[in-house]
């Protein structure tokens, strides 16, 4: 999948206007990053187009929280960051989640979402809902 492909989608998704869904996207992405170990995180950047591999790609934050934290404090920490609100936090996490795992294999996704509470499956669409293509394998 292409950067400008994966922004569409969740634009599309989201409801959003493509820059919007450019600044959730990376903010979702880098929030996962430090919900989910560096190897795994590792894994899916390698996967993503160039432009989004790097919000997979930094260094711990010294205030990193690992999975302890539920959905609700997930998509609060993505508003906190710079240019995201409340109401594009909400709209957006669950479609860049959805996303991505089109972006991505399956096993490195499950891998990835294994490493989160359940309550976050709630917030991807179902494989197949939208309208929206798998595109990964």
């Amino acid at each position: 999948m292409e950067y400008q492909d994966f922004i569409n989608a969740v634009a599309t998704r989201a409801k959003v206007s493509t820059d919007q869904a450019a600044t959730v996207t990376r903010a979702t992405l880098e929030a996962l990053a430090d919900r989910i170990s560096a190897g795994q995180a590792e894994d899916l950047a390698y996967q993503l187009p160039g432009g989004l591999d790097d919000c997979l790609r930094k260094p711990l934050r010294q205030d990193q929280v690992k999975a302890s934290l539920g959905f609700d404090d997930f998509v609060q920490r993505v508003a906190d960051r710079p240019d995201v609100d409340r109401a594009l936090a909400d709209a957006g996490v669950g479609p860049v989640l959805t996303t991505l795992r089109e972006a991505v294999t399956r096993d490195e996704f499950e891998n990835a979402v294994a490493q989160l509470p359940k309550e976050f499956r709630q917030a991807i669409e179902p494989v197949g809902a939208g309208g929206g293509r798998r595109l990964g394998s």
